[in-house]
């Protein structure tokens, strides 16, 4: 019998049983990597096991067996997306599955929408207020009609919201299976760029200055003052990346999601995305999840030019004081998500 064959029979055996270890007082559950049971998708693998909602087509049907021409021709650029990432978790499988499991922990970071059979895992600084706003309008029942007419403040109030990490087990494995999953993503760096401006430049996130800034300065600043050490609200963008590639930040605790990697963040190589938005493309692939998902013809994702976008050419400029030992040790960082999503190494580094 085929080792590939083996190994998802075990996986399988596996998807049967809930296994619970208790610490103390905490319990770990531990539940199958669904994409262990559909590492490639080409049409419709689902069959029959998807029930339709109140009559119509699922959005994971309208995706893989779209019954619109202008949806088919869509669906071919985010098959080639889920190819990418398909075959970079392949490629560099030691790095990106370290982790034979995932936790319902891990979870936190998938919204899920029971009315419209969609996951969507956020990640900060990729629109993800305004992804959080479409979703309270999608899971609000009539209750919101206008996503900008929501406060971003309260999209970010995590009761507001269900993640998937809330439900049971078994629960957990059927809308892994059954709803569409997707997620939007941003060139690495520039997304980068856009967490450090927003956190550590303005004067107003004195939590994070608190949390984090104090912290990076005192252990990247020579002859710091003591205000400096109090307030921690003037972090240099250099100080910052050296925080990020400090290997004692790694050990300490989890890099803060702002900062975090995708792969760690929505773990695409354990859990199978139906579709793959792009920040450079956000318009035309957030309205293609609404058309999919059967709102499309009332709901739009929200349009407006916002001055203070962090620009490739904001990244180039903040770059151009980073060493080339340090630029090289940040992309190994976050190698996997230029990978993964098929960014280009940047003209601006300069990589030993």
């Amino acid at each position: 019998m085929k080792p590939a064959l083996l190994e998802v029979m075990r996986m399988n055996r596996i998807c049967r049983m809930v296994l619970a270890t208790c610490l103390g007082s905490f319990i770990l559950v531990i539940f199958y990597f669904q994409s262990m049971l559909h590492p490639v998708m080409r049409r419709n693998p689902f069959g029959v096991d998807i029930c339709c909602r109140k009559g119509s087509r699922s959005p994971l049907q309208e995706l893989y067996n779209p019954t619109q021409l202008e949806l088919s021709n869509t669906a071919v650029l985010h098959q080639m997306r889920r190819d990418q990432v398909t075959d970079t978790c392949r490629a560099n499988s030691a790095v990106s599955r370290k982790r034979r499991v995932l936790t319902p922990n891990d979870l936190k970071h998938l919204v899920v929408d029971e009315d419209h059979e969609l996951i969507y895992c956020y990640v900060p600084k990729v629109a993800c207020t305004n992804w959080k706003r479409l979703m309270m309008v999608l899971t609000g029942r009539g209750k919101y009609s206008d996503p900008m007419e929501i406060p971003a403040n309260e999209a970010h109030v995590s009761a507001n919201l269900k993640t998937l990490n809330q439900y049971s087990i078994p629960e957990i494995n059927h809308r892994l299976k059954s709803y569409m999953k997707f997620l939007f993503v941003r060139e690495p760096f520039e997304r980068l760029v856009s967490a450090y401006r927003n956190k550590f430049t303005q004067k107003y996130n004195t939590s994070f200055h608190k949390r984090y800034g104090t912290k990076i300065i005192k252990r990247q600043r020579k002859n710091a003052t003591q205000e400096a050490l109090r307030k921690g609200d003037d972090v240099k963008f250099e100080e910052f990346v050296a925080y990020l590639i400090d290997p004692h930040t790694q050990r300490e605790e989890p890099f803060n999601e702002h900062w975090q990697t995708v792969y760690s963040l929505c773990h695409p190589c354990h859990i199978h995305y139906d579709l793959v938005g792009k920040y450079e493309t956000l318009e035309e692939d957030s309205n293609y999840v609404l058309q999919l998902a059967g709102v499309g013809s009332y709901l739009k994702f929200p349009t407006y030019a916002k001055s203070t976008r962090t620009t490739d050419e904001m990244t180039t400029e903040f770059f151009q004081n980073i060493s080339s030992e340090h630029q090289t040790q940040l992309y190994e960082v976050y190698k996997l998500d230029f990978l993964m999503f098929n960014y280009s190494v940047p003209s601006y580094l300069k990589l030993e």
